[in-house]
C-alpha cells in the first residue's frame, strides 16, 4: 500500500481557495492549481455555445493516514454551495487500490459504484472531439487542461514521429462499468491514429464525491 495519495478537486473558477483552505485546516501541506475548461455533458448546451465553463482543478498530496480527514473536510466546505457544484476523488499516489468509501456522517459514493479516472493528452484541438466520443458511449461530462509536451528536436528524428509541444490533457470521471466502451470509442478516433499523436491511460478512483448542496 502506498504511504501517499493524491486528493484531486474539480470545482468553478475562483472557488479553490475554498477546498485549499479546508484541506490546510485538516492537516494538508498545500496543494497545486490548474486552471481548466469543462465540456458539458449536455449536446443542446455545447451546440449553443453555452456549454463550456471555466474550471479550477487543484491537486493536494498527503499521506494516506490522513487522507480521509482531509477528503471529508474538502465535501463539508462546499456542502452549501450549489447542486453539482464540482467533483473531487482521491487516488493511490503509489499504487492502484480498490475502490472504496471514506468514514463518516455523509457519504461519498452512491452505494457501491467504482470510479475510473480516465486521462488522455493529446495535441491541442482535438479534446473536443475525443469528449464527443467519449459521451456517446456513455460518459457525462470532462475537464480540459492546457499542457505543453517536452520533447525535443532529436527526440522527433529518433522516434521519427511528428511532436507538437501544445498540448491537452482531457481528464474524464467515469463509471466501472462504462470504462472500457468509453476507452474503445477514444481507440477508434482519426484524430489519435498517427503515431505520437497521444497517450490515453485510467486509474482506479478511490473516494469520490458530487461537490455542493445534496
Amino acid at each position: 500500500m502506498s504511504s501517499h495519495k493524491l486528493i484531486t478537486a474539480i470545482v468553478p473558477h475562483n472557488k479553490c481557495n475554498i477546498i485549499s483552505d479546508a484541506a490546510q485546516k485538516s492537516g494538508a501541506w498545500g496543494g497545486t492549481v490548474l486552471t481548466g475548461r469543462g465540456i458539458s455533458s449536455s449536446k443542446v448546451l455545447d451546440f449553443l455555445g453555452l456549454g463550456e465553463t471555466s474550471l479550477e482543478v487543484i491537486m493536494i498530496l498527503t499521506e494516506s493516514e490522513k487522507c480521509s480527514d482531509i477528503f471529508s473536510a474538502i465535501v463539508e466546505s462546499v456542502s452549501e454551495e450549489k447542486k453539482n457544484f464540482g467533483i473531487a476523488y482521491s487516488t493511490n499516489a503509489g499504487q492502484l487500490l480498490k475502490v472504496g468509501n471514506i468514514t463518516g456522517e455523509k457519504p461519498v459514493m452512491k452505494g457501491n459504484q467504482k470510479h475510473q479516472l480516465i486521462t488522455v493528452i493529446l495535441n491541442r484541438g482535438f479534446a473536443d472531439d475525443v469528449m464527443a466520443a467519449a459521451r456517446n458511449a456513455g460518459a457525462g461530462g470532462g475537464t480540459v487542461l492546457n499542457a505543453r509536451g517536452t520533447a525535443k528536436e532529436d527526440d522527433e528524428k529518433f522516434f521519427g514521429v511528428h511532436i507538437v509541444p501544445e498540448k491537452e490533457m482531457l481528464q474524464i470521471v467515469v463509471s466501472e462499468e462504462k470504462k472500457e466502451a468509453v476507452l474503445n470509442a477514444i481507440r477508434e478516433l482519426p484524430c489519435l491514429s498517427q503515431p505520437g499523436s497521444g497517450i490515453c491511460f485510467c486509474s482506479e478512483i478511490e473516494d469520490f464525491s458530487i461537490l455542493g448542496k445534496n
